[in-house]
């Protein structure tokens, strides 16, 4: 279960997803599997080769990829997750979501 995020984050996401970045969301999400996760970052981009690319940086097998609703995307979670979105940048979503 996702929550934490608006639908315009959502949109905005999807749009740069589309337009063939590689773009991330993160949201606060429940999963029975994942216990000791209380947030997920989606690291998306429609270019599925540009994804593989992007994720081998960070050693993220392409099997990873879920191509859920026509928006391929990794699922980045715990140390990974922050790793990444310090790699990247994504300073306001490390703050927002107190990783």
């Amino acid at each position: 279960m996702a929550f934490g995020i608006s639908r315009k984050e959502l949109t905005a996401w999807k749009q740069k997803v589309k337009a063939g970045e590689v773009a991330f969301l993160t949201h606060f999400w429940l999963d029975d599997r994942f216990p000791d996760c209380n947030t997920v970052t989606k690291a998306g981009c429609i270019d599925i080769q540009k994804l593989v690319l992007w994720g081998k940086n960070y050693d993220l097998p392409p099997e990873w990829i879920d191509q859920k609703d026509g928006l391929p995307h990794f699922d980045l979670f715990g140390e990974k997750q922050k790793y990444i979105l310090e790699q990247e940048g994504e300073w306001q979503q490390i703050e927002r979501f107190q990783l």
